[in-house]
């Protein structure tokens, strides 16, 4: 006759493995999180294609190029943040880890949608429209700005996911969550204000928004990459998962 028995299997083998697993996933889920930032010289990259004259004028077209193919990485980069942490978070909340993956994976979508925008424009430049395509450039512009929505709530649909994951695991010290959950009610509300073309104080300080998500993404990238998730809670976890794991015993 056989009972179910429960047995903790936490060798010091099974810790070591699992650490270095956790390894790998934080390593990842950190340089992906930094790559994400490579876009930041799009500013300057794209000034030249906000001239309202730029899609009838001279001049050479590889900043606006150059710019398009960093936003391209910072897409890839954002799925990837997703992908590479999905099997640490996922033991919290697999719901919630799905969405975080869903919620990147749209953001990259308009990332993608705006490039083409700009992209169209070169085209458009290049092939020696006249006059006429200067409404239309401008309208691209603006397609691009607005695609930019994506990217204001988005970030904060997948950081309070993710912040939320990371702050039950406790696998990253709870202060660096805590900075996505500050940021998230600021950027929403930016956006709506921006949406219905308010300008002022309001504007200015729900924009301030922008630097806890920035914080937030940075140093989890920072503190992924350096350090890992922190070892308490993975053998925590792992404590969670073997003691409980029934087995059957003749």
């Amino acid at each position: 006759m056989s009972e179910k028995v429960y047995e903790n299997a936490r060798t010091p083998n099974r810790v070591r493995k699992s650490m270095t697993t956790s390894r790998k996933i934080s390593l990842a889920g950190g340089l992906f999180y930094l790559l994400t930032f490579v876009s930041i010289p799009q500013f300057v990259l794209y000034a030249s294609v906000r001239d309202p004259n730029y899609i009838v004028g001279p001049g050479p077209d590889t900043g606006v190029i150059i710019g398009g193919i960093l936003e391209i990485i910072v897409a890839l980069a954002g799925i990837g943040t997703a992908v590479a942490l999905f099997p640490a978070v996922k033991r919290q909340n697999e719901s919630f880890a799905l969405g975080f993956i869903g919620s990147r994976i749209l953001e990259a979508a308009t990332i993608f949608a705006g490039v083409v925008c700009l992209m169209t424009m070169v085209t458009l430049r290049k092939s020696g429209v006249g006059a006429e395509a200067l409404v239309t450039g401008r309208a691209l512009i603006a397609l691009y700005d607005w695609f930019h929505l994506g990217q204001a709530i988005m970030p904060a649909v997948n950081d309070l996911l993710l912040g939320l994951l990371l702050y039950q695991s406790r696998l990253v010290p709870r202060m660096l969550p805590v900075l996505a959950f500050i940021g998230v009610p600021l950027l929403v509300a930016n956006t709506i204000l921006l949406m219905f073309g308010t300008t002022g104080p309001a504007l200015t300080l729900t924009t301030l928004g922008v630097l806890p998500i920035a914080l937030f993404e940075f140093a989890l990238g920072v503190y992924l990459t350096i350090k890992g998730f922190k070892p308490t809670a993975i053998t925590a976890e792992l404590d969670k998962v073997e003691t409980n794991k029934p087995v059957s015993a003749a």
